[in-house]
């Protein structure tokens, strides 16, 4: 432990103390010889004004609150901590790469200077985390103006390109959360226009602006209820159960994997793993199912068996005969 990281520690020790810290604890802890307390403290009370009194008769130290709670000043952490928030940075930065780059290369220079600081070095973070998307759609560029209006609590006027037409809508909406799903934002929504939740694709986003409407706030339950019931990122209330077998080989992965938070499994007697989910709109569910090819059985609801069938049958008729494909 560093002169840094003794003064970090031992502020912590007396932040909030109501009897004094003895001086042999306080040795136990910096991991420090007397000498070395001592002059920890005393450059804390020269260099930063910390109030630190002696106690003769409990032989320990406090601090003294009488002209208001002392804080360290500037931005200190530890070596831990200062390497987290390197970590989470960087994470930050491969699931979005320069999405808020701009903000955080201020804080990332001064955590550079505090590591370097206390002899340490947050170089090649870049190289030792890696994470891999298949599939990203960029945000474009509205997010940060979505981010700000959703903490502010304020309602934005939008105009939105849904996928399933060729024109756009109006809208007046109030961000409630926003939701990254398999390497994609989305944006929870109380919409307006239709006076109940939407779930809105951020890149489809291509105005956006302050709205005259008051803000309508949604309560964390009725979100929830909204869009974590249903099957992947479809809403609504789930209405169906779906029953999936797979494979013993293909169980090695399944066993370990979430497809749903309220999700059953077991065993079956045939060897086969079962899988039990509840699902409102099948769409993605199905897209999930036909991954898995001959290594899964649909085995409920019927219409579920069916249309996955019914998709099987459609994809092995485009390579059934012979075909050029020059």
């Amino acid at each position: 432990m560093d002169r840094f990281d003794r003064i970090y520690r031992l502020h912590h020790l007396l932040q909030g103390r109501r009897t004094p810290l003895p001086r042999r604890v306080i040795e136990e802890e910096l991991g420090c010889t007397e000498r070395t307390a001592k002059r920890v403290i005393q450059t804390m009370r020269n260099s930063m004004d910390a109030p630190i009194v002696y106690d003769r008769e409990r032989n320990g130290y406090y601090y003294d609150t009488s002209m208001g709670e002392f804080e360290l000043p500037g931005l200190w952490f530890n070596a831990s901590e200062l390497q987290a928030l390197l970590l989470m940075q960087q994470l930050l930065h491969q699931v979005e790469p320069g999405l808020i780059d701009p903000q955080l290369a201020p804080i990332r220079k001064r955590i550079d200077r505090l590591l370097n600081q206390q002899h340490l070095s947050g170089s090649g973070v870049q190289d030792r985390i890696r994470l891999l998307s298949a599939a990203t759609r960029l945000p474009g560029r509205h997010f940060l103006k979505l981010a700000e209006a959703l903490l502010a609590q304020q309602a934005l006027h939008i105009r939105y390109q849904a996928r399933g037409h060729g024109h756009g809508t109006e809208r007046h909406i109030s961000p409630q959360r926003l939701t990254r799903y398999r390497d994609n934002w989305y944006l929870e929504a109380w919409c307006h226009l239709r006076e109940a939740l939407r779930l809105f694709a951020i890149e489809r986003i291509e105005l956006l602006g302050p709205s005259p409407e008051p803000y309508h706030p949604v309560p964390t339950e009725t979100l929830n209820n909204t869009f974590d019931e249903g099957y992947g990122i479809f809403t609504g209330q789930a209405r169906h159960t779906a029953v999936l077998a797979f494979t013993p080989e293909r169980a090695r992965w399944i066993e370990q994997e979430q497809w749903h938070p309220d999700q059953q499994t077991r065993w079956r007697e045939d060897g086969r793993f079962e899988l039990r989910l509840p699902y409102s709109d099948a769409t993605e569910l199905i897209l999930d199912i036909l991954r898995y090819g001959p290594d899964v059985e649909v085995l409920a609801p019927a219409a579920l068996r069916r249309e996955v069938a019914k998709r099987l049958q459609q994809a092995a008729g485009i390579y059934s005969g012979d075909r050029d494909t020059k």
